[in-house]
C-alpha cells in the first residue's frame, strides 16, 4: 500500500525533482518505508511505499521490466498475485521479488489493459511505455483506491491524495458547486468524477485513462477514461445456497490474510464486521487477532459495547478507544485535511480514531465495507424492495413484508422510503432540499436541476437489485475513499473481503428473499453465520455502524462557542449556500433539544473548514502527529 505521484508536460519539458518531492511530501503518510522518483522526457513519477508484502528493498518503486521498457507505479494490493505468478511462470516470465507489484507488472507485458480483469484486489496503477510514450492509468472496480487527476492542454498531473495535486497546481483552486449541493442537499459525494475542486477530476472505478505523451499539447482533445469493468455485464450465477456463499466469503478473507506485517479487525460490533471477525476466529483459528473499535458508555448513542463485548471470552487483543468532544474539536484541522473533502457525518471520524488506535499495533485491517451495499443493509432498501414488489404486482408479498417490517422494526421509515422513491424526480430533489430548510434559494434553483445522478439515477431504481448495482455504481466509492483517507493518514492498509468481486457478481444476483425476507435484510450472510457468529448479532434488527454521539457533542459548551463563531462569521455568510438566519435558528433549536440537526450542523462544520484550508488560502501540508 503506498501514494502515487506525477507529472506529464506534453511539451517534453523535464520534471523538476523538487515538485514531484513537494507532492510526495504531502502524502508522505501513505508510504513512511521507503519512496523513490523517476523522470524521463517531461514524465515524472513519484512514489512512497508502505511495506506489506516484500519487505525488502527489491520492493522499491518506480519498478522497471527486466527490459526496462515499462516503468510502473502502483498503490494497492492484488491478492491473487500468487496465483497469477505461477501462471505467468509457465507463459517464460521470471521473477526476481516476492512482490505482487512485479506480477501486476509482468501481467501488463503479458495481456495489456486485459490483464485488469485477472486482478482480485485493490489497486490504483499508472505505466509509462518508454518505447511509445504512453502513459496508462488505472482503477479497481469498485473504486478502493483513488486516483485524481489535474488535466489540461500542458500537463497532466495525478495522485492518491488531492493536496499532492494543490502543490503544484499554481493557481488558486475553485470550488466546485455541483459537488457542495449534493454534499448538502442528498449527503453524497463521488457519484460522478467531480470533485469538490472544479480543477480536479478523478478516474472513477472500473476504467482505465490513457495518453500519448509523444504527440505534444493535446490541442483540445481531452483523452476520455475507457470503462473496462461494467458490473451490469460482470453478473454471474447466484450461489445455491448460504453454505455456498460462506465458502467464497472464506475465501475472500483467506486471499486478505497474505500479508508480511500483522493483521486486525476494526470491529464495530455489527453484523458485517463481526463476520470478519468470527470467521477469521472460528474458520481461521484466529485466537490472537486483534480488534478495534470505537465506544461512548453505555446507553449513548452510537455505542455497541454490549455486541463487541460478546468477544471478551475468545479474544485477548481487543483495543478500544473512547472518542469525545473534546477530541473532535481538537482534531478537526488534521481530520480535515486527510480527507480534502468535505463528509457529511462524524461516523467517518469515529473510524478515523479507530485507524489511530490501531496503527500502535497493526499495519493492515479488514473491515466490512460493500456488505450494505450488496445485501441491502441501509434501512431505506425496505423502500425499493417494497416499490418493487408494487410495480411487479406481488401485493400478497408486499402486504406481507410491510406487516413483517412494521412488527419487527416498529417504523415507518420503510412506507416513507417507498412513498419517496415512487415521487417524481424532481420532487425528490426539492423534498431533499426542503427537509434541510436552511438552503439559499437562489443557490438551489442554479443546481437541482442539475442533480440527475442522485435523484434520478439512484433514488429511481425500479428493482431491488438495480438498487443494489446503483449503490455500487453511485454510492459505495464515498465511503470507500473516506476508509481510504482515515487508513491511510495513519500508514494503515483497509482491507475489504465483502467487496471480493467473486463474492459480489453472484451475491447481486440473488433471489430477493434472500436478501430481504420477513422483515430482515442480509438474508443470506445471517444464514450463512448460524453457528459462527453470536446469536445477539447474527440476529440484531438495528444498524449503526461507526456511529457518534454527535448530537449531545454539538450541545456541550466547548462546542458551542466554536459553532457560533462558525455560523456567525463573515466568511460563513459570504459563501451563498445557505440562508444564515434559518441556520443559526437550526442551531438555536438543536441546543435547546427541539430536535435533533446534529448531522446538518457537521456538515456546515467541516465545509466552511474546507473553505479555510483549500480554498480562503493555499493549503499547507499537515504531517499526522505520530510523523512529526
Amino acid at each position: 500500500m503506498c501514494g502515487i505521484s506525477g507529472i506529464v508536460n506534453f511539451e517534453g519539458i523535464p520534471v523538476d525533482d523538487g515538485a514531484l518531492r513537494a507532492m510526495m511530501h504531502a502524502m508522505k503518510h501513505r508510504g513512511p518505508d521507503d519512496d523513490g522518483i523517476f523522470t524521463e522526457k517531461g514524465v515524472g513519477l513519484g512514489f512512497v511505499r508502505l511495506s506489506i508484502l516484500d519487505l525488502s528493498p527489491a520492493g522499491h518503486q518506480p519498478m522497471f521490466s527486466p527490459d526496462e521498457r515499462y516503468v510502473m507505479i502502483y498503490n494497492g494490493e492484488v491478492f491473487n498475485y500468487l496465483e497469477l505468478r505461477k501462471e505467468l511462470e509457465t507463459k517464460g516470465h521470471t521473477f526476481r521479488t516476492q512482490t505482487d507489484t512485479e506480477v501486476v507488472l509482468a501481467a501488463y507485458r503479458e495481456w495489456g489493459h486485459d490483464m485488469l480483469h485477472k486482478l482480485n484486489g485493490m489497486w490504483a496503477l499508472v505505466i509509462y511505455d518508454r518505447r511509445d510514450e504512453t502513459i496508462f492509468a488505472a482503477r479497481d472496480r469498485y473504486g478502493v483506491k483513488p486516483f485524481c487527476y489535474y488535466l489540461d492542454s500542458e500537463r497532466f498531473i495525478f495522485a492518491s491524495e488531492i493536496p499532492s495535486i494543490l502543490q503544484v497546481l499554481d493557481k488558486k483552486p475553485t470550488p466546485d458547486e455541483a459537488s457542495i449541493f449534493d454534499f448538502l442537499v442528498f449527503d453524497r459525494t463521488d457519484q460522478t468524477d467531480n470533485t469538490f475542486f472544479r480543477e480536479i477530476r478523478k478516474l472513477k472505478h472500473g476504467h482505465y485513462l490513457k495518453l500519448n505523451v509523444a504527440s505534444g499539447r493535446l490541442n483540445g482533445r481531452r483523452p476520455e477514461p475507457v470503462k473496462w469493468y461494467d458490473l451490469r455485464n460482470e453478473l454471474k450465477e447466484p450461489f445455491k445456497d448460504p453454505d455456498e456463499f460462506r465458502e467464497m466469503f472464506q475465501s475472500s478473507i483467506d486471499l486478505r490474510l497474505r500479508s508480511d506485517v500483522p493483521v486486525g479487525v476494526c470491529l464495530s460490533g455489527g453484523l458485517d464486521s463481526s463476520a470478519i471477525a468470527s470467521m477469521l476466529l472460528k474458520q481461521f483459528g484466529k485466537t490472537d487477532l486483534n480488534t478495534f473499535s470505537a465506544v461512548y458508555g453505555e446507553g449513548k448513542e452510537g455505542d455497541e459495547s454490549a455486541f463487541i463485548d460478546l468477544y471478551r471470552h475468545d479474544l485477548k487483543r481487543m483495543y478500544y478507544i473512547r472518542p469525545d468532544e473534546n477530541m473532535l474539536l481538537k482534531d478537526i484541522p488534521d481530520f480535515v485535511f486527510a480527507h480534502a473533502e468535505p463528509v457529511p457525518s462524524t461516523s467517518p471520524y469515529a473510524q478515523f480514531k479507530v485507524m489511530e488506535l490501531a496503527r500502535r499495533h497493526v499495519t493492515v485491517t479488514l473491515d466490512g465495507q460493500g456488505a450494505d451495499e450488496a445485501l441491502a443493509g441501509y434501512h431505506y432498501f425496505f423502500g425499493f424492495y417494497f416499490k418493487e414488489l408494487l410495480l411487479t404486482g406481488r401485493i400478497g408479498r408486499l402486504t406481507s413484508e410491510v406487516g413483517q417490517y412494521l412488527r419487527k422494526h416498529r417504523s415507518l421509515y420503510g412506507l416513507k422510503s417507498l412513498l419517496f422513491f415512487l415521487s417524481p424526480l424532481a420532487m425528490r430533489t426539492r423534498l431533499r432540499a426542503m427537509e434541510k430548510g436552511y438552503l439559499d434559494p437562489g443557490f438551489y434553483q442554479e443546481h437541482a436541476a442539475n442533480a440527475t445522478v442522485i435523484a434520478g439515477d439512484l433514488y429511481g431504481s425500479r428493482t431491488l437489485q438495480d438498487a443494489l448495482i446503483n449503490h455500487f455504481e453511485y454510492k459505495l466509492e464515498h465511503l470507500l475513499k473516506w476508509e481510504d483517507s482515515n487508513s491511510m493518514w495513519f500508514s494503515i492498509e483497509a482491507r475489504v473481503p465483502f467487496l471480493d468481486y467473486r463474492l459480489v457478481e453472484r451475491t447481486l444476483t440473488l433471489d430477493d428473499k434472500l436478501i430481504i425476507d420477513k422483515g430482515m435484510t442480509k438474508k443470506i450472510l445471517r444464514e450463512a453465520m448460524k453457528g459462527v457468529l453470536p446469536e445477539p448479532i447474527r440476529v440484531r434488527r438495528d444498524k449503526i455502524g461507526f456511529g457518534t454521539p454527535q448530537d449531545e457533542w454539538f450541545r456541550k459548551p466547548v462546542f458551542r462557542e466554536y459553532i457560533e463563531d462558525l455560523i456567525y462569521s463573515k466568511p460563513f455568510a459570504s459563501r451563498g449556500f445557505m440562508d444564515v438566519k434559518k441556520v443559526q435558528d437550526i442551531y438555536r433549536k438543536h441546543v435547546n433539544r427541539e430536535g435533533n440537526h446534529a448531522k446538518l450542523i457537521w456538515k456546515w462544520i467541516h465545509l466552511e473548514n474546507w473553505f479555510h484550508q483549500f480554498v480562503d488560502s493555499p493549503a499547507e501540508v499537515r504531517v499526522p502527529r505520530y510523523a512529526e
